[in-house]
């Protein structure tokens, strides 16, 4: 088996450091970042005080702080936003240049496997790889495993976490406490008033347009996110899900995902 390297051009990294790093980062982010151990890669996000997604990123801890993987043109107003929350928080904010690879199927040695879900592969931040492989193939195996890329399929503070699965996808500590937008997302999960979720789907041809409505027969169901030839992530009403799904007139199949309990 073929284990490919890709350079990811989409991604960008912000060093956090400091004193304060870890607590200041823990009273944002949904995922825990106290506990979060030099090596450590974890998954998680920044939400508005409404609980809607602004930005997704992993958490790399490091000796002297955080390292976080954003998405690149997002990187400047993440900045922007954790400059506003600093206050006096003893903690330097700034943006790291190194590249972000991924590889694929296995973890090979110096990477750190991908905590959202198995068979993503890993992570590697610095240095120089030798790649084997494009980002869009990274984005191919992304989509056979069935996991959304909320920088390109959420717009910015109009997705739910949950709705982009990130209960799923280890995403979300509910055991941490407090977060910025934690009170919506808790009252959603202990509530099971989840009624919409990223799923992939498959179907013939090129992707459709993003935001592409998904029919039920006449009945919407949903729209198309993000995709490539074959294969796109869309955001579906999970009541209607029965029957035959279709985008401008081509018919879609909803492909479940080994990782999620269809229950």
């Amino acid at each position: 088996m073929t284990t490919h390297i890709a350079r990811l051009d989409s991604r960008a990294l912000i060093r956090v450091s400091g004193p304060d790093a870890r607590p200041f980062l823990h009273n944002l982010l949904t995922q825990d970042v106290d506990t979060l151990a030099e090596g450590d890669l974890r998954f998680g996000a920044l939400l508005s005080p409404p609980g809607r997604l602004l930005f997704d990123l992993f958490l790399r801890g490091e000796a002297d702080g955080v390292l976080l993987d954003v998405a690149a043109d997002r990187r400047d107003a993440l900045l922007q936003r954790l400059a506003m929350y600093r206050l006096r928080a003893q903690v330097t904010v700034e943006a790291d240049d190194a590249p972000t690879f991924a590889c694929w199927p296995e973890v090979l040695e110096g990477f750190t496997a991908d905590p959202r879900a198995s068979g993503l592969g890993g992570r590697r931040y610095g240095g120089e790889d030798e790649t084997n492989a494009t980002e869009a193939d990274y984005q191919r195996h992304r989509l056979a495993v069935g996991v959304p890329d909320p920088a390109a399929d959420a717009p910015s503070d109009k997705t739910y976490p949950i709705e982009a699965n990130f209960d799923l996808l280890n995403g979300i500590d509910f055991q941490k406490g407090c977060f910025v937008g934690q009170e919506t997302t808790s009252r959603m999960k202990r509530r099971g008033s989840i009624k919409n979720r990223m799923l992939p789907v498959t179907f013939d041809g090129p992707p459709p347009p993003f935001g592409a409505e998904v029919l039920n027969g006449t009945l919407r169901a949903g729209e198309v996110l993000g995709g490539q030839a074959g294969a796109a992530t869309a955001l579906l009403r999970l009541d209607r899900l029965e029957g035959a799904l279709s985008v401008d007139g081509r018919p879609v199949e909803v492909r479940w995902p080994g990782w999620m309990d269809r229950s």
